[in-house]
């Protein structure tokens, strides 16, 4: 798709030196950044534009193993060790500063209206330690450290400017614009390709009438409100639930998703480990918007409260804590768009769609789309060729990503409501982040060998891109299955307990799903994989699985075997 010039916009030819650039960026966020400190590092004048400016707040900070092999395959692919800073809670605090969480686990807990949450309805997948411990991002430490690394490299920064019309024409694209500084005057910048990394309010999407109307083509819906406390305390010391009932991992070393009926509290403490001078703790609700319409006889303050007074055990948390911010109360978070890359743009991660933060896949979706169109991009700027064509599988894995999340956080939504078949539903989400890291890890592994970048083009010749596990077939028939499942529990056409036995049934009778952790004994509520059970893990991967998970884990023990002493400081 490409937009014609309007009459009367300044030729090209009279752009001032200073105001060319190979790729102009709109977005100096993680996203925007992470790729202009890319592009800058393989030569490329970038200019990297924002209309607020660093430091600044933001969520989205809970982080998962895949985010953080993305952030180490884009730092060896593209040689910035700096992005290795956020690699880890070690190494954010030893780079960054004392201002990021641990993040030893994801928990969840069930809770009803007006009673006391059953300890034995709870799941909790803690995250195995072979890896460096995953953080609590503080994301306005963190993205203001990743922006500084930008420019370091050599992007060209603009806070507080804002992009009002893009033009684009058979060689490049004109942007116009004005700083938010009093009587500044229009300032036009000229480049070969845009990237717009500005998330929900994309001037692209806008221009090009790139969203799907008249709302998002997704089954899930929610809306959310959210904002940073101090004085929250440690659900472990206010839940009253014996010891002996308690998963292995404290509820406060990791992040906290209190489960209602089509809605979850997200409580994710950045104070929860000693060498932290943190003491925020950021805390959200997201709720289906059909079942909580949004009140207008009530502020975000009162609403949130009101939903607290519904449930003791999370009021309890919130009791003598403050409040450091204003609340953001959010309208329905679902958006999607027709298309996300054409002649010579793209619409980067959240400014070409979003679902939902409840698996926490926001970064992770971003560094996965930033590592594909960045493998594009640097060449394309060596030979001229920007069409749609080139980025086509940019395309495919940004829809790919929100379409298979869409049926996971559905389910799940609906299945809040009924233990057993959340139960089930947690065990199709955690039974697939181990081969999905796995396959990632492999390549890094080979990368470092022998320093052969097709290991990482080789990730993206799969079948489903988008999909957590690629390649696998088996995967994607459990997925959908559950799916159709737990929308045929909200119809009504099977209650939870015979929708629950089907899932089960999937996990128990599939091949791929790893029996060493536990995900196919419901009993088993809580996963909590020691070195010894990694070590049986692998063995069974790479031995007794059947091929499509077989290769994975040979290949993935081979990798560590060859490493040799070096395994621990790659992982």
């Amino acid at each position: 798709m490409v937009a014609k010039k309007t009459d009367g916009a300044p030729e090209p030819a009279r752009t001032p030196e200073d105001m060319t650039f190979d790729v102009i960026i709109l977005g100096s966020g993680l996203a925007g950044s992470v790729t202009g400190a890319i592009l800058a590092k393989h030569g490329a004048k970038v200019l990297l534009v924002d209309a607020a400016a660093h430091p600044r707040f933001a969520i989205g900070e809970s982080m998962t193993p895949q985010l953080v092999e993305w952030i180490h395959i884009l730092s060896e692919r593209h040689d910035i060790p700096e992005l290795k800073s956020l690699a880890s809670v070690e190494a954010s605090t030893r780079d960054i500063g004392p201002t990021f969480g641990t993040k030893a686990h994801f928990g969840f807990l069930k809770h009803e209206v007006g009673k006391e949450p059953d300890p034995r309805e709870a799941t909790q997948l803690a995250l195995p330690k072979i890896f460096h411990q995953n953080s609590h991002m503080f994301r306005q430490d963190s993205d203001s450290f990743m922006f500084h690394v930008a420019i370091r490299y050599g992007c060209t920064p603009r806070q507080n400017w804002r992009a009002n019309e893009v033009e684009f024409d058979d060689d490049g694209v004109t942007v116009l614009g004005r700083s938010a500084a009093p009587g500044a005057e229009p300032e036009l910048y000229r480049a070969k390709y845009l990237v717009d990394a500005s998330g929900f309010r994309s001037p692209l999407a806008d221009k090009f009438d790139l969203r799907d109307k008249p709302t998002a083509r997704f089954k899930h819906h929610s809306r959310s409100m959210f904002t940073h406390y101090v004085g929250i305390k440690r659900f472990d010391d206010v839940s009253g639930h014996p010891q002996e009932l308690r998963p292995p991992a404290d509820w406060h070393t990791g992040t906290m998703h209190h489960l209602i009926e089509r809605g979850w509290f997200w409580i994710i403490p950045f104070d929860n480990h000693p060498k932290s001078r943190n003491p925020l703790c950021s805390v959200g609700l997201t709720m289906d918007e059909r079942t909580y319409p949004k009140p207008k006889d009530l502020t975000p303050e009162q609403e949130f409260q009101s939903f607290l007074d519904k449930y003791p055990a999370v009021k309890r948390q919130f009791d003598g804590a403050t409040r450091v911010r204003e609340w953001i109360s959010t309208d329905r978070l679902q958006y999607s768009s027709k298309q996300t890359v054409g002649d010579r743009w793209c619409l980067m991660s959240h400014a070409a769609g979003f679902l939902d933060p409840l698996f926490s896949r926001g970064l992770s979706n971003t560094l996965e789309v930033v590592d594909a169109l960045t493998a594009r991009l640097v060449p394309a700027l060596k030979d001229g060729d920007f069409s749609a064509e080139r980025f086509a599988y940019v395309e495919r894995v940004e829809q790919g990503l929100l379409q298979y999340n869409d049926d996971l956080v559905n389910s799940s939504f609906i299945a809040f409501s009924h233990f057993r078949l959340w139960n089930a539903v947690f065990r199709v989400w955690g039974s697939f982040i181990t081969p999905g890291t796995m396959r990632l890890t492999r390549a890094r592994l080979k990368h470092f060998k022998d320093h052969d970048v097709r290991h990482f083009e080789e990730l993206e010749k799969v079948p489903y891109p988008g999909l957590w596990w690629p390649q696998s077939d088996s995967f994607k028939r459990i997925l959908e299955t559950t799916a159709e499942t737990c929308e045929k529990y909200e119809a009504g056409a099977l209650t939870g307990d015979e929708a629950a036995d089907i899932v089960f049934g999937l996990l128990k009778e599939s091949p791929v799903v790893n029996p060493v952790f536990g995900w196919k004994d419901e009993e088993r509520r809580f996963i909590y994989p020691n070195t010894l059970t990694m070590a049986r893990f692998l063995y069974w991967a790479s031995v007794e699985a059947p091929a499509e998970m077989n290769s994975v884990g040979r290949e993935f023990l081979l990798g560590i075997v060859k490493a040799g002493a070096k395994v621990r400081k790659l992982l």
